[in-house]
């Protein structure tokens, strides 16, 4: 099976003008997309209290996902054209994907990590090792994923739950993964957000 690759669409613009964005996406921007050749799913992820709003795309495969960069990036150019903010594009190899039965999320924390260029799988490892089989067993987990770009050194981990509530309820174990054992394995946290998930089709398969 080729290896699935995601393009992420980060815009931070208007706060009272998310709502729009996200009726624009689900409603106009993912059937056009669903529609273009080896597009598996999208996801949105929003911060209503900042105006951030991520929307990722996933590919069957690096062609794909390459091939289909002037249809995201028009689509992105219109999200942003509501939401009044610029649109940062990046591509990422999908490295893991775990979740619960069909569940969705209500709520994300994200993770983006670095490691040397060539060190990339020890991240990789790391969520695998450490965070995947402490997560089944926590109250309203429902997904863990990570993204990488080698040669850039960056991993982004996502973790999804039922609602904010148990999200707040796996901050220790969060912080404890970034301060403590993420650092032992010679790993940067660049950067932490807990987002709302506003879209979950994303459709990645099971990795694990």
């Amino acid at each position: 099976m080729a290896q699935m690759h995601a393009r992420s669409t980060t815009i931070t613009g208007d706060p009272r003008s998310v709502e729009e964005a996200v009726a624009h996406v689900r409603d106009d921007a993912m059937p056009t997309l669903e529609r273009v050749d080896g597009c598996v799913g999208l996801s949105m992820l929003v911060d209503r209290g900042t105006g951030r709003c991520i929307v990722t795309t996933s590919w069957r495969d690096e062609a794909a996902m390459r091939a289909s960069e002037a249809h995201v990036r028009a689509s992105a150019e219109r999200t942003a054209a509501i939401l009044g903010g610029r649109p940062e594009l990046e591509q990422w190899e999908i490295a893991a994907m775990h979740r619960v039965d069909e569940a969705q999320g209500s709520w994300s924390r994200v993770t983006w990590l670095r490691t040397a260029p060539d060190a990339v799988g020890r991240a990789v490892d790391a969520v695998r090792l450490s965070l995947m089989p402490k997560l089944d067993d926590l109250p309203g987990f429902c997904s863990v994923s990570a993204m990488v770009r080698r040669a850039d050194g960056l991993t982004v981990a996502a973790v999804s739950y039922d609602s904010r509530e148990q999200l707040d309820r796996a901050a220790e174990g969060a912080r404890e993964f970034r301060e403590e054992f993420a650092p032992s394995m010679g790993i940067e946290t660049v950067a932490t957000a807990e987002l709302e998930v506003a879209i979950a089709h994303l459709r990645v398969p099971e990795t694990l």
